[in-house]
């Protein structure tokens, strides 16, 4: 069950992928990492049924690999990116839950790939700690969502608009970072940070210099489709003859069922139900907004081929994690549900590539990326590293994979939101922490989780092993999570675990 039993034998795979790839393709890729925030699993044209508007990432999906189980280990920002960062389990990068990414690593993206021989440079939302620490990065210019976390810290994205719209205020749309409430945004899209964001990235990519022999990392890191859920008009314009769909409501949440006000709520409340027209107004601008980011995404694209860099590249897409957008009265994420945990990730593999699926269906997590970065580089990857490199399973190799991947977060918004969880991409089982209670979700038959099957007694067997499989996950910590081969219920909350750098 632990993320790397077979990790010495990767590393020999992994060598044997490399020298068995055509001298050309063994030229360092640069590799390109595209990330949004928030972005849930079915917020793509290719996830969705064409619902949402995503013509480059569905070009993406459609020339490389769809990872169709893939999820984020822990649903929230921070600890999210300490796992794509460090290629790291929660448990072994210390976060278990929403505190402050680290300043320091024994395993760290940018630093790692700046070590292979690297430019890196990183454009857009970080949410480290400190603000402008670097990992590694030569430089970062950052759009921060306004969040200030250090004394005196002006994001880059910011400054520019300071120096673009003097006098005028970059969060005049008036809908806050978390507010599940919708608006268009009110300035000259020319200002907003997803088009700042894009832009800065097209930038980068048009001065570079692509004849000097050395490859670049870039990582472009949207803050948005996460909330405020502004898109300029005319991306709303593409959704207004379009059906939105309601939240799906499971029959196990009717502790939010009662119709809230909200008048009476607060507006970034993470449970609620506040009735079908508000969540479809919400995942209208939602899904705008996704299609706004996806339009940058497709610039991003076009640079590289202009500047002849497109052929010789990696690039990867994911999100730190979904949203809920009033899924079973839940709003926001930090919870085990797909709209919450279930997350978007491609991968365009390098020109001479040959033989990848395009559609792969084992369960990969975030911390898959960074082994999967060092593998098409030609860089060792650590034994010790919890992730694994995606080559294999895109060529169908599939037989040591592993068979769940694990979720958790510690608390935040209730008592009661503290779980761990292990999927396969078919099965979800949840043990909350907390209160003992557990959930059984057939995802295959059941993909919007409206029937908790924990107490049918057709799926009996199917909970006994995955009890067994959580007590196995939970068993490296100790007494405090498993006791007598079963997880225990957990009274005081862990956010930090004993390998958090202190």
């Amino acid at each position: 069950m632990k993320g790397n039993k077979m990790l010495p034998v990767l590393a020999l795979g992994v060598a044997g992928w490399a020298a068995g790839m055509p001298a050309a393709a063994r030229v360092k890729p640069h590799v390109i990492l595209i990330m949004t925030d928030q972005q849930r699993w079915d917020a793509m044209g290719c996830t969705s049924g064409g619902r949402v508007i995503t013509p480059a990432l569905d070009s993406l999906a459609a020339e490389g690999t769809l990872f169709t189980h893939a999820y984020t280990s822990c649903p929230s920002s921070t600890p999210a990116r300490a796992g794509l960062l460090t290629g790291l389990s929660p448990w072994h990068h210390g976060m278990l839950g929403y505190g402050e990414v680290a300043p320091r690593y024994r395993y760290e993206m940018p630093r790692m790939l700046r070590e292979a021989g690297y430019y890196t440079f990183g454009i857009g939302k970080m949410h480290w700690h400190p603000q402008r620490e670097r990992h590694g990065f030569h430089a970062t210019l950052l759009d921060e969502s306004g969040r200030v976390e250090d004394v005196g810290f002006v994001s880059d994205y910011r400054q520019w608009f300071r120096l673009h719209a003097p006098g005028l205020d970059p969060d005049s749309t008036g809908i806050g970072w978390n507010d599940h409430g919708a608006g268009s945004y009110v300035l000259d899209e020319r200002l907003h940070p997803t088009r700042w964001t894009g832009g800065t990235a097209c930038e980068l990519i048009r001065n570079y210099d692509a004849e000097s022999g050395q490859p670049l990392f870039l990582k472009v890191s949207f803050a948005r489709p996460h909330s405020p859920y502004d898109p300029p008009a005319r991306f709303l314009q593409l959704y207004a003859d379009r059906e939105i769909p309601a939240p799906a409501v499971g029959d196990w949440c009717g502790k939010y069922a009662a119709p809230a006000d909200p008048a009476r709520l607060a507006p970034d409340a993470p449970f609620g139900n506040f009735g079908e027209e508000y969540a479809r107004r919400s995942r209208r601008h939602y899904y705008a907004s996704v299609t706004f980011v996806d339009e940058e995404i497709g610039k991003i694209i076009r640079a590289l081929k202009e500047k002849g860099m497109y052929d010789r590249r990696l690039i990867i897409f994911v999100a730190d994690h979904g949203d809920m957008l009033g899924d079973h009265y839940h709003w926001r994420k930090t919870y085990p549900y797909e709209g919450s945990s279930h997350i978007p990730f491609l991968v365009k593999w390098p020109a001479g590539t040959e033989g990848m699926l395009p559609r792969v269906d084992v369960p990969v997590e975030l911390r898959d990326v960074l082994p999967t970065m060092l593998a098409a580089t030609g860089a060792d990857v650590p034994a010790d590293m919890d992730g694994r490199p995606l080559q294999g399973p895109a060529r169908g190799e599939t037989g040591n994979w592993r068979r769940y991947i694990d979720l958790e977060h510690a608390a935040c918004y209730d008592a009661d939101n503290y779980w761990c969880a292990l999927t396969d991409g078919d099965i979800k089982y949840i043990w909350n922490f907390h209160n003992g209670t557990e959930q059984l979700f057939d995802l295959k038959k059941d993909p919007m989780e409206l029937h908790n099957v924990a107490a049918d007694g057709k799926y009996a067997s199917v909970l006994q092993e995955m009890r067994r499989a959580m007590a196995d996950h939970l068993s490296e910590r100790g007494e405090g999570f498993v006791r007598d081969g079963r997880p225990v219920v957990r009274r005081s909350v862990m956010l930090y675990g004993p390998d958090y750098p202190r």
